[in-house]
């Protein structure tokens, strides 16, 4: 600073603001990162829905063959009771009178003393399992809104908790109930199906009156609405044997939503036809025993397993009784189907059911087949390996 002068101060310097480009820009900015997080955001949740939509597809896929094969694996028990034909312990023939032959018992007759014979008892329990892909006369009342193409399966055993066993339920005035001897001394062949009496078959003890089941009769469809009629959601419905409204009367009664989203059900039967020998079956006979000594290979009986493809029943009718007293496996196919629609997606795949083929649908639901194997653990398990009897 020279002398004799005032300090010279520098001016101040001004303060910018943003100019309105680069606020439009910022503006510009923001609203593509917004955009771009709304769309991130709109794929997950859609994405999350069409998750939910799958998930509840294949739960249900899922569930009905476990429920079914579980009933399936139960068909054909009645605790120590055994059809003559199927006993290899009886000595002579089977009386023909115990044979089913011809057509197959009517699966929704109302239960009534005069045509509940005793050979329509035993029909019942000698054929536990039955399908149609037509709706029974019978069943018209029972099997309402079938899905048209869907199958109905018939399951018939005693009830696994026993009358007056902890836990169980308790007996039901004018329900019907199935009883079979436990005593030795008594035939194996010798039941009680009826909803009073049951002294006469006895325990092991052969002085108390045996157990008493409750009598189960399952049928299974799919029916095209869920809870109400035309909310367009088909469901696996069942019909229970049991007492109607009025407390008295036996019969099928009105079928209850089970799962909900099962679109198909094809029923195919695995019929037990040759031994293990290979010959034929023939029930007008006794016992050929392959080795009479030792008796673990009975000639003209089944083996358990199977024989040939497995058959598909068709018409009213039903397979013949002939058929179903053979039955030792069943294989069920269902097509599971989500909900709701899916945006955007056109279903043009077929699907194998059995020996079926559905599709292409073109419509925009996901859809997902299940098949499973049940064996008739009650009619297979005693043909397949004998226990040695003595001669």
């Amino acid at each position: 600073m020279r002398p004799g002068h005032a300090p010279t101060s520098r001016p101040a310097s001004r303060q910018r603001g943003v100019t309105l480009i680069e606020l439009m820009v910022t503006i510009t900015i923001t609203l593509i990162v917004v955009a771009a997080l709304i769309a991130l955001f709109l794929n997950i949740s859609n994405a999350q829905r069409e998750m939910v939509k799958v998930n509840r597809q294949i739960e249900s896929g899922r569930l009905g063959s476990f429920v079914l094969q579980g009933e399936l694996e139960h068909a054909g028990f009645w605790e120590t009771y055994t059809p003559q034909f199927d006993d290899v312990t009886l000595s002579g023939a089977p009386d023909p009178s115990e044979v089913p032959t011809g057509a197959a018992p009517d699966p929704c007759m109302a239960y009534d003393l005069t045509t509940w014979t005793a050979a329509y008892r035993r029909s019942l329990l000698a054929i536990p399992v039955q399908t149609y892909d037509t709706v029974p006369t019978s069943c018209a009342g029972v099997v309402t809104n079938r899905k048209a193409g869907t199958d109905i399966l018939v399951v018939r055993h005693a009830d696994t908790c026993a009358v007056g066993d902890v836990g169980c339920a308790a007996e039901v005035a004018n329900s019907l109930y199935f009883q079979s001897s436990q005593c030795g001394s008594q035939a194996s062949s010798s039941f009680e199906l009826a909803t009073s009496g049951f002294t006469t078959l006895l325990r092991r003890d052969c002085a108390t009156p045996a157990l008493k089941r409750g009598f189960i009769s399952d049928i299974y469809y799919v029916r095209d609405f869920a809870q109400t009629q035309g909310d367009g959601l088909p469901t696996l419905a069942r019909s229970r044997f049991g007492l109607g409204a009025d407390g008295v009367t036996l019969g099928q009664q009105p079928a209850q939503a089970l799962i909900e989203g099962i679109e198909s059900m094809r029923v195919e039967l695995g019929i037990d036809t040759l031994s293990k020998t290979g010959a034929a079956i023939d029930y007008s006979k006794a016992v050929d025993w392959a080795d009479s000594a030792v008796r673990t290979t009975p000639r003209n009986r089944g083996d358990g397993s199977p024989d040939g493809a497995f058959v598909h029943c068709t018409g009213a009718a039903g397979c013949t009784a002939d058929q179903l007293i053979n039955v030792v496996a069943v294989q069920v196919h269902l097509l599971a189907r989500s909900p709701e629609t899916s945006p955007g997606h056109t279903d043009t795949r077929t699907y194998q059911l059995g020996a079926a083929t559905l599709g292409p649908f073109n419509d925009a639901y996901k859809r997902h087949v299940f098949a499973t194997t049940a064996r008739l653990n009650n009619v297979a398990a005693r043909r397949d390996s004998p226990a040695p009897i003595s001669p």
